[in-house]
Formats: structure tokens, sequence, C-alpha cells
């Protein structure tokens, strides 16, 4: 059955996940709904569908079965509420919400209700990050001992200037770290497995008129007992692709958005060096790095596609709030050091 999905939120992002619905296997889409209607409008007439007057309207269409979040991140909640009661599944983009207690609200409604529940951390399908996946949980690092991610992107004072939300604790609930590196910080404990305790700094250095910090540097400890540096700003001219690094005493990888830059292992396999061969000029935008439009919406389809087949097989979602809530709870965390100068404990 193909699922009919309402967009809720007709900016920048939005665009990304009407193109992931119009290639989605399973999936169409119905409409969207925002609060400027001139807006909503527009964007209906650019992807099809029809524009919606209120998200009351659109959730009392009965050929809607799911609804996809694309607001501001402080403003998911009350959508992806209203979306669960009205017994739709919903998708939000990243990130889930911005405080953990916001997180855990969605994740009850949609518990309650019965509906699935996606959160858009596409970065997880990349072929790549599969084979990093499959390499940790197989034991080939090793004893894994460290493992890092480092978003060093760059964003321009216009960028901040361009939406009164940007940069605000209360509609963006962070900067550098929860609006860029969070998919590298859900890929990393992804990879890593949770996080037993943390310290970090954070500071605003180059933007102006924001709340919010442009660079982070947090040190934490993996309840595996391994290592790990998170590094995010957006003050990196002219900006250089997410980068995720795993060691262990034996083996290496290094990945850099879709592309596999180091793969080394003590116990090489016959499959190594194809790895080493063709997964290196795999990243063919700029991966958001200065320019945030500048991204694939393939990793979206992937979202929308796997929601699909949970929804038709009766089944969890992958990347379900639970998922989501992760890398919220650690950034959080993170914050929560830099302001009190503490190493923060987790679990």
């Amino acid at each position: 059955m193909s699922i009919g999905i309402g967009i809720v939120g007709c900016g920048m992002i939005a665009n990304f996940h009407a193109r992931a619905i119009a290639d989605a296997e399973g999936a169409h889409l119905v409409g969207a709904y925002s609060r400027r209607k001139q807006e909503c409008d527009a964007f209906a007439e650019k992807h099809g569908g029809r524009g919606f007057g209120s998200l009351e309207e659109m959730l009392a269409d009965p050929e809607i079965q799911a609804v996809s979040i694309c607001t501001p991140s402080g403003l998911h909640l009350d959508s992806a509420v209203a979306a669960a009661k009205a017994g739709k599944h919903v998708i939000v983009e990243k990130p889930l919400e911005i405080t953990t207690e916001r997180c855990d609200q969605i994740i009850k409604a949609c518990d309650e209700a019965g509906v699935r529940l996606s959160v858009a951390f596409q970065s997880r399908f990349h072929q790549s990050s599969l084979l990093m996946k499959e390499a940790v949980d197989s034991g080939r690092f090793g004893k894994v001992t460290m493992g890092d991610a480092y978003v060093k992107w760059y964003r321009s004072q216009e960028y901040y200037d361009s939406g009164e939300w940007r940069g605000t604790w209360k509609l963006d609930g962070g900067g550098a770290l929860m609006n860029q590196a969070i998919h590298s910080v859900d890929l990393l404990l992804w990879l890593m497995g949770p996080v037993k305790q943390l310290s970090a700094m954070t500071s605003t250095l180059t933007h102006e008129r924001i709340e919010v910090e442009d660079v982070a540097v947090a040190t934490l400890q993996f309840e595996s007992g391994a290592l790990g540096v998170i590094e995010a700003t957006t003050t990196a001219y002219p900006g250089a692709l997410k980068r995720i690094e795993i060691s262990g005493n034996e083996g290496s990888a290094i990945l850099e958005e879709e592309d596999i830059k180091a793969w080394e292992f003590a116990n090489e396999t016959e499959t190594d060096a194809k790895v080493r061969a063709e997964m290196v000029g795999k990243t063919d935008t700029g991966g958001g790095a200065s320019d945030p439009s500048a991204i694939s919406h393939d990793g979206h389809t992937k979202i929308i596609e796997e929601t699909v087949r949970a929804i038709n097989e009766g089944r969890p979602t992958t990347i379900n709030g639970h998922e989501g809530r992760r890398s919220v709870e650690v950034i959080c965390a993170i914050y929560e050091s830099a302001k009190t100068g503490k190493i923060v404990k987790l679990g």
C-alpha cells in the first residue's frame, strides 16, 4: 500500500523531504502545511499535492497516513504529538527535539497512539557507514580504544541572519552541535555505543547576534571504556566534510562523509582491498560543509522507504524515537558540562 505523506513546514529541508517522497517506493506526497499560506501554496505548486490551510485540516485528511515534520527544531513537539494523536505515523527531521524531555513526550505520544516514529538520520544508510558498522560489530577493530567525530563546517553571518529562529536556544536548541554536528554525533554513538561520562567547552567566536555556540569540543568516555572526542564548529572556512575515526588494537578506519579514507586491519580479508578501491570518491556533494543545501536527498529517500516498510510490516522503524533521543541526550550533556565546567555522567 502506498503511504500518503503530508509535510509540516515548508522551509529548505522540506524540499529534500518532498523530493525524497517523490523518489521513494511506496510513498506519495499529499500536501503540505506552513503557517505562511503563501509559502505553503508555492511549495505545493513546486512539488505537487495541495497546500493545507491549517495543521488540523491536514491531520483530518484520510489520504494522509504519515506526517513529515520539517519545522524549526524547537517546534517539532507540538506537530509530532498532534499527528500521533490523529493516528498519523511520524517522520521527524533531525533533531527529534531540543531536550530529552521534549523527545520523551514525542516518543510517549507515538507509543500511546500505536504509530511509527522515525528520525531523519540518513547518514546511517550510506554504504560506507554500513561497512563501518559491520566492521565494529564483527570485532574487526579488536579492542576499540577511540572513537572521534569532527565537523569543521562554515556558516556565514548571513546564514544565521536569514531566519529569526536560527542561533536561538528556544528554536534551534543549540548551535554547531545541535544543528550541524548532530548527524556525526548520531553516527558516533551508533558505532561506539553509549557514553558513560564527558567534559566539554563551547564558545561563540566569530558570529554575531546568536545565542548559541559556533565552536565546541568534548572529550568522552564510552561505556565500553573507549575514549573519544567530538569537535564541532561553523567557523572553519571554507568548510570540510564531516569525519568519523574509529581506532582499535587490531584496526583503524576513517569515514569522511560517504568516503572511506582509511581502512586498515591486522587481519586482512579479501574484501578489504575492494573497500579501499571502491569507497573513495563516493561523495558527490559538498556534504553541507559550507552550504546547507549542498546535500543529496537520496538518504532521505531511504528514510522514507524504511519508514514505509515498517508501517506496512507492522514493526518499529530502524531509527526510532529512542535512537533519535540518544544524540540529543549527549549534546545536552555537552552543553551542561560547558556551562558548569564539570564532568557530566550519563545513564
